[in-house]
């Protein structure tokens, strides 16, 4: 899985790991995040289309080749009918546990056992390649300080941005903050909002509930 062909959850539970310390990114708000990339990555590529703010399936059969994004469009086809925003949080760690084995598979991540207390086994995720989360730190800061402008980003790299920003994960401090900051989060929504019929609304619910779900955690949470 080279950098560039990263999905966009992953890039995000990259981007949400702490560089420095090489220290795993495992909170609920993270978990929120990578799930609302793979959420709009779905909606994107057409699988997941909006019926009157109920995220729903384009059909039966259709596979991406992803398994973690292909076990979320699984669970949302056999789970009841649901909004965008409740499926930001619901069940969201599931997405992320599998975004984070994609990662160690492909050599990103390095999962190291131990002993708690030296009896109870347990894994830590060590950040492998911490220039990749660097580089993805640097590329969002790019796109949030307005280089390029927000119609010549790409569709990923806006939506990487806009959702790292509602998250406040991985971004500069204050990112997205101030008159100047919320308009280009709103160019930013609005141009990973034109890959697909819907998509503008898709964007602004699950970008909406990531930014309701940080101002509600508590603090270093």
């Amino acid at each position: 899985m080279p950098n560039g062909s990263l999905s966009l959850p992953a890039r995000l539970c990259l981007l949400a790991w702490d560089p420095a310390r090489s220290t795993a990114a495992d909170t609920a708000r993270v978990h929120h995040l990578v799930r609302a990339g793979a959420l709009t990555e779905l909606a994107g590529r057409g699988l997941l289309t909006d019926d009157d703010g109920i995220a729903t399936p384009a059909d039966l059969d259709s596979r991406t080749g992803d398994a973690v994004l292909d076990g979320l469009l699984e669970l949302v086809r056999e789970s009841m009918p649901h909004r965008w925003r409740t499926w930001v949080r619901l069940h969201a760690r599931i997405t992320y546990d599998a975004v984070r084995e994609q990662l160690v598979a492909e050599g990103y991540v390095r999962a190291e056992k131990r002993r708690v207390l030296g009896v109870f086994p347990s894994v830590d995720h060590v950040l492998a390649r911490g220039a990749v989360a660097r580089a993805l730190r640097e590329e969002v800061r790019h796109v949030l300080e307005g280089r390029p402008p927000a119609g010549q980003a790409s569709e990923r790299d806006a939506a990487m941005a806009a959702l790292a920003a509602a998250a406040g994960l991985g971004v500069p401090e204050g990112a997205g903050s101030g008159a100047r900051g919320r308009e280009r989060i709103a160019e930013l929504t609005g141009r990973c909002g034109s890959a697909a019929p819907g998509m503008r609304k898709i964007v602004a619910e699950v970008w909406g509930a990531v930014s309701d779900e940080t101002a509600q955690a508590p603090a270093g949470g």
